[in-house]
């Protein structure tokens, strides 16, 4: 079994020294020998030399939108697992050997994991907290961490390029219907939960959240598709 880790990256000269040094000593605590990918998805800072520094490979997508830059990582991945990871996260040893045992036992398609943020305002992680009981109740894996085999990832197109958000719930959904085809379930892991940043309730304040997630419930459809619309995620901040 090979896996392939996959790092998309915009603009995190800050944050990603930190995730790429936990992935490294996560896969040294568990004997883990995984490819590290990082898409360098049009950053106008030092993300890609830090990258490459790492010993990471370095993939560059030029249009800067998530789900393609996830996409870039997984079509040049050679592993048989792919692991989405978010460069503002941490990844715990703990939380890898969970994911490991999860492809050994052989009855799994995919898995996320619950998040917490600790530096985020008592508000923010309340929202944490609510979405890790969704995350939990319908099995929608965090595009912060989302690992699922590579067969399943190609055969169902990837992510969806035409959605600025919520890519990742769509692309769970799709994995559930492919895995309870063939007997696999999605798991979301609960015992170590993925350590994220923050940032954006830091960065952005309560009523510019809520006006964000005004516009996604008014017109969903077509805010998901709309970058213009979608600032707390694309506006740059950081």
């Amino acid at each position: 079994m090979q896996l392939s880790i996959v790092i998309p990256a915009y603009n995190e000269e800050r944050l990603l020294p930190g995730c790429l040094a936990s992935v490294r000593a996560a896969c040294a605590a568990v004997g883990c020998d995984a490819e590290l990918i990082v898409v360098d998805n049009n950053s106008t800072d030092a993300t890609a030399s830090i990258a490459e520094s790492a010993g990471a490979r370095v993939i560059f997508e030029p249009v800067n939108q998530i789900g393609r830059a996830r996409n870039a990582g997984a079509a040049a991945a050679s592993g048989d697992w792919l692991l989405f990871l978010d460069a503002d996260s941490t990844l715990e040893p703990a939380l890898l050997a969970e994911l490991l045992s999860l492809i050994e036992a052989g009855r799994a398609v995919a898995a996320g994991s619950t998040m917490r943020m600790p530096e985020a305002p008592w508000w923010g992680r309340a929202i944490v907290s609510a979405w890790n009981l969704l995350s939990r109740l319908c099995r929608w894996a965090a595009g912060s961490l989302l690992l699922c085999r590579a067969d399943a990832f190609r055969e169902l197109g990837g992510f969806d390029e035409q959605l600025y958000v919520a890519e990742e719930i769509d692309l769970c959904r799709r994995l559930k219907r492919w895995g309870r085809k063939r007997g696999l379930r999605l798991v979301i892991l609960n015992r170590h939960p993925l350590q994220t940043s923050g940032r954006k309730f830091c960065l952005y304040t309560p009523s510019e959240i809520l006006a964000q997630m005004l516009r996604l419930a008014l017109r969903p459809l077509g805010a998901l598709k709309d970058r213009a619309a979608l600032s707390l995620w694309y506006g740059g901040r950081r």
